[in-house]
């Protein structure tokens, strides 16, 4: 890749961490409280390294069932070691828009939301590689698949800003294991495009986003046009990188993400 595009993706990277605080507290609703509905828990690998987590179990969870699972993985400003920033400000509707009793109805989905440590990343864009703290938050996957009923063949990503930086690196390495995708508000270097293809996506992006320019984001989707995928993606005017407070709104969501399975055919986006 050009020196240039190199450069400009990595002041991105950088922008999208030192705004993060200034986007932690625009959701529409703000967690006045811990919400305990998402259980604490604390993941410790073989080596000792912790991770903090939530999971959201639907209720009346019966074992004899399977359930579909959102993966979420959230933005700069959830990082740390509270476990709750991850779930909570700006990161709120991105884990809370699937646990309402209306939403759960149609989606039944258990919600895990793992914490990136503080000054660390889910992925770098250049790379597209499993870092260190993203492969934490798999094993912490795999540890509830193993505890709980889980459809493999329903588990869906969804990330919004440093964590649609994660979501891509995970469409790209491991591409046959996710339902579909959601990604707001991210960029990449795609390195496995036709990967990516394979698998159901619905792209977020504002038209007035600062930190990552909805110009990119336009080429993006026309190369994984070219590459075979048929991406959903939704561009909002005068709306800047807090693109989340409208997409976890759009009407179609919750319905379009039930819909999508595992290794099915993709329609083309309307």
């Amino acid at each position: 890749m050009p020196v240039l595009r190199t450069s400009m993706l990595f002041s991105m990277l950088l922008a999208i961490c030192a705004c993060a605080g200034g986007f932690g507290q625009t959701s529409a609703q703000i967690l006045k409280k811990d919400d305990l509905t998402f259980r604490k828990q604390v993941y410790t690998d073989k080596t000792g390294n912790k991770m903090p987590y939530r999971l959201f179990v639907p209720a009346n969870y019966d074992a004899n069932q399977k359930y579909p699972l959102i993966f979420w993985l959230h933005g700069a400003n959830g990082r740390g070691s509270d476990n709750l920033n991850q779930i909570s400000g700006g990161n709120e509707d991105g884990t809370h828009v699937w646990t309402t009793p209306a939403n759960q109805a149609q989606l039944p989905a258990f919600v895990l939301a793992p914490q990136c440590p503080e000054d660390r990343f889910w992925s770098e864009p250049e790379m597209n590689e499993i870092s260190p703290q993203l492969q934490v938050a798999l094993d912490i996957l795999a540890s509830v698949q193993k505890e709980f009923s889980i459809d493999a063949d329903r588990i869906y990503l969804a990330g919004q800003s440093m964590g649609g930086l994660g979501v891509w690196a995970l469409l790209e390495v491991q591409p046959d294991r996710w339902a579909a995708a959601l990604v707001l508000c991210a960029f990449d270097n795609f390195t496995n495009a036709k990967g990516i293809a394979r698998v159901p996506l619905w792209v977020f992006q504002g038209d007035a986003d600062m930190v990552v320019p909805v110009d990119l984001v336009r080429q993006m989707v026309k190369d994984l046009k070219k590459a075979g995928a048929h991406p959903r993606y939704s561009e909002y005017h005068n709306t800047g990188h807090d693109v989340w407070l409208k997409a976890f709104a759009e009407p179609d969501l919750v319905p379009w993400l039930a819909a999508q399975r595992r290794g099915t055919s993709i329609p083309a986006a309307k």
